[in-house]
């Protein structure tokens, strides 16, 4: 059985050495690295807030289609179960403290769908 890591593409990475959040980074270059980070900079797994029609949701990088351009992201919805959106790797992401938001500025706090209600 072979395993394969995928990940973004090696100049994403160059850019953001260490992540935008790294703790070795002092809070200055945080902020930098924060306010250029991107979509296709996030690693496969890495957690961020999503802009949908009515609310924001919850979501995570799933994988890359380097030759289109495109990050997968599977999403949280409401009802309990997940479905996966493609998003441009160029899109740029805000930062608010530890979050990665990607969508317009706004309060996304306000309008934040919990995932699964029964729980």
């Amino acid at each position: 059985m072979e395993q394969t890591r995928q990940g973004p593409p090696a100049d994403a990475l160059s850019a953001t050495a260490g992540g935008p959040f790294s703790e070795l980074e002092g809070a200055a270059s945080q902020a930098e690295a924060a306010a250029a980070a991107t979509l296709g900079s996030l690693p496969t797994g890495a957690r961020l807030i999503l802009r949908c029609r009515a609310d924001w949701r919850a979501a995570t990088v799933a994988s890359f289609e380097p030759e289109l351009g495109r990050v997968v992201l599977n999403v949280a919805s409401p009802g309990g179960h997940t479905y996966r959106v493609r998003r441009p790797a160029d899109s740029e992401l805000v930062a608010d403290g530890p979050f990665h938001v990607l969508g317009p500025k706004g309060s996304w706090r306000a309008c934040f769908a919990r995932y699964d209600l029964r729980w």
